[in-house]
């Protein structure tokens, strides 16, 4: 059965006018990085109907601004993330170890920007990013001539990882377009993620269309936008979109808390430019 054709299109409508982004006043990626860069953070995620995610957006435009890009307010991401035969960084992840980590190569399409990014998590639980920027061609992988390889291992080292980039291997593509927004005087950040899939081995998993994946990035107290969201019925979720991409899409890995999650709002299907979502039809909450 194919997918009702107003659902499919919602899906697909343009991120501005769906979530009410237009409303709202403009930043630059300058203005945010100065403010709200967040390198050392705390994240939290929600996943939410497309209509609570546009009141969030309307409960934050007194004080938050968009991220506009010559006039474009959101921006196509792909990330490839990196990983061991054994997968021991989503290994890592799913068995909540101290020493979690994630390394990948992040392209921002539309701008043709490319970072090699390692994520690690301090003593006290909070997220540490570090990036490196790299020619737009070097994205899917990690070369010496970029000093891609250089950077992964010395990040990883000065955490207490034990792993080089030697030992890793891409492991799955995430894609998703993605809007920013900023208090600038409160220096914290939301982002809100739609069309959102992961690939591996000719197959992807897709979020369902009536949901966007919400992500505050701020210190260790709530922000303003995880007390609205709170208000609007959302609860945080552990949710990492490539865990969540390689639970469903790895045959023979252990049973977990993700992959539970992930199969109330998340269909597999075979690799293609149309999310499976779009192809075998799904009633979506309102």
């Amino acid at each position: 059965m194919l997918a009702d054709p107003a659902e499919t299109a919602e899906a697909r409508a343009p991120l501005p006018g769906l979530l009410g982004l237009d409303a709202l006043r403009a930043a630059s990626l300058t203005e945010i990085d100065a403010a709200a860069a967040l390198q050392h953070r705390v994240d939290r995620k929600y996943l939410v109907p497309t209509a609570s995610a546009a009141r969030l957006v309307a409960a934050l435009a007194p004080a938050h601004r968009v991220l506009d890009i010559c006039g474009r307010r959101t921006t196509d991401y792909r990330s490839t993330y990196f990983d061991t035969g054994r997968l021991a960084a989503w290994r890592a992840h799913v068995q909540g170890r101290r020493r979690r980590w994630k390394v990948r190569t992040r392209l921002y399409a539309e701008d043709r920007l490319c970072r090699v990014e390692v994520k690690t998590k301090d003593g006290r639980g909070a997220t540490v990013k570090h990036a490196l920027t790299v020619d737009a061609d070097a994205y899917g992988r990690l070369d010496t001539c970029s000093g891609a390889v250089a950077f992964v291992d010395r990040v990883l080292c000065d955490a207490g990882i034990g792993i080089t980039a030697a030992a890793l291997t891409p492991a799955g593509e995430v894609r998703y377009v993605r809007a920013t927004l900023a208090d600038l005087e409160a220096g914290s950040r939301v982002t809100l993620d739609t069309q959102l899939t992961c690939h591996r081995d000719g197959r992807t998993a897709a979020l369902d269309p009536g949901y966007v994946l919400i992500e505050t990035k701020g210190g260790p107290r709530p922000a303003a936008a995880d007390r609205h969201l709170l208000g609007l019925g959302a609860r945080p979720v552990s949710l990492s979109k490539y865990i969540v991409g390689l639970s469903l899409l790895v045959p023979g890995l252990p049973d977990n808390n993700v992959r539970r999650l992930a199969r109330t709002r998340f269909h597999t299907g075979p690799r293609t430019e149309t999310p499976p979502w779009a192809l075998i039809g799904r009633t979506t909450p309102a």
